[in-house]
């Protein structure tokens, strides 16, 4: 029987299949090179809010806690966003006029609340509760970063599988003192040998199963 195709494309046959793996690997590469990126995690962009509201004025300048704006935190899943009522309670006295607040005063005398765009935004697949991270000691700066040091709002972590996962395999290295959870400027002197003496206290568990944040 003559021979269907010409001998030279077993030669094609094995390099189309080696250049297809290439492909492959290639695209692979790329993916991952681009879910680490800046354009991917969006690190250290601030996005544009309904109004310019800078952490570093109200947090490092005035002293304000954490808790007076985020009023769940301690007891729920979500932080929670503060109403128009909570910024109000400053601003209808101090800055009432001032044209960059216009949409704040807007918002109370309509009631309608403001749009403000997420910043730090998991998954719906993703189960996440800050009050049992409190609970246990992780400061509010371990996953959002130097908040009072930011004029306006980015993510400072990736907030990504692999980044959650250094803090579940080696506690130790990130817990602190429930009592300075939300202090952002409160540094460890010695988090290694802290750190372990915390999760012992504190009965902190080395959670990497799956179902701890997939369900």
């Amino acid at each position: 029987m003559a021979q269907l195709f010409p001998k030279h494309f077993n030669t094609l046959a094995k390099a189309s299949i080696l250049g297809g793996l290439l492909f492959l690997v290639l695209i692979g590469t790329g993916l991952y090179i681009w879910s680490r990126s800046v354009f991917s995690t969006q690190i250290g962009i601030a996005k544009d809010q309904p109004v310019p509201f800078s952490h570093k004025h109200h947090v490092e300048g005035l002293g304000i806690d954490c808790r007076y704006c985020h009023t769940a935190v301690e007891k729920s899943s979500f932080a929670g966003i503060p109403p128009t009522k909570t910024c109000m309670n400053c601003h209808s006295i101090i800055w009432n006029e001032a044209p960059m607040l216009a949409p704040v005063r807007e918002s109370w005398k309509n009631k309608k609340p403001l749009e403000w765009n997420r910043v730090h935004n998991l998954a719906d697949f993703v189960q996440f509760n800050h009050s049992a991270h409190i609970a246990k000691g992780v400061a509010c700066t371990t996953c959002h970063g130097q908040v009072n040091e930011m004029p306006l709002m980015w993510k400072e972590r990736s907030l990504q599988m692999q980044w959650c996962l250094s803090c579940h395999r080696e506690p130790e290295k990130f817990i602190g003192p429930k009592d300075k959870v939300f202090d952002p400027r409160w540094k460890a002197p010695d988090q290694a040998k802290m750190g372990h003496e915390l999760v012992s206290e504190y009965n902190v568990k080395k959670l990497t199963n799956c179902s701890v944040c997939h369900r």
